[in-house]
């Protein structure tokens, strides 16, 4: 026995009123769009002041779409420096574009400290992922964080 027109409306509209939700073949076959997100890793771990490293941020999920396209880019240093870069690019063809994912930088670490590296990504002021990682410094020759 299968339901009448009438009952099915009658437990969508009831569905509805209640706020519950409501079982449709075409919902349940939509996938989940996952969340983007945005991996961080910097080159090398550790190592002794002076230390020059190359961050690298990949941003990861979310389909090619223009929201994703031409990003600013903002890295925080934790010593107090910020880098953002900003690019100039051409205008957005669906289809045709190639949204770029993978980003890098490069900061001199002067003192000893653990420092936590956060990378932001934004669209038109809107963020859009962000990552963070540790990086550890420890007292090089010549460091004034090195206690006598």
């Amino acid at each position: 026995m299968t339901p009448s027109r009438s009952a099915h409306a009658l437990v969508l509209t009831l569905a509805s009123a209640l706020a519950l939700p409501v079982a449709s073949p075409a919902l349940a076959a939509e996938p989940k769009a996952k969340k983007p997100k945005m991996d961080v890793r910097v080159l090398p771990r550790f190592g002794f002041s002076p230390l020059n490293v190359l961050a690298i941020a990949e941003f990861k999920g979310g389909a090619d779409h223009e929201d994703f396209y031409c990003p600013e880019i903002e890295w925080e240093w934790d010593d107090g420096g910020k880098s953002v870069t900003a690019p100039d690019c051409p205008a957005y063809e669906a289809g045709v574009t190639k949204i770029e994912r993978r980003f890098s930088a490069e900061h001199l670490f002067k003192r000893a400290g653990i420092y936590g590296i956060k990378v932001t990504m934004r669209r038109n002021g809107n963020q859009i992922a962000q990552g963070t990682i540790r990086l550890e410094v420890k007292p090089g020759l010549g460091d004034p964080t090195i206690e006598d």
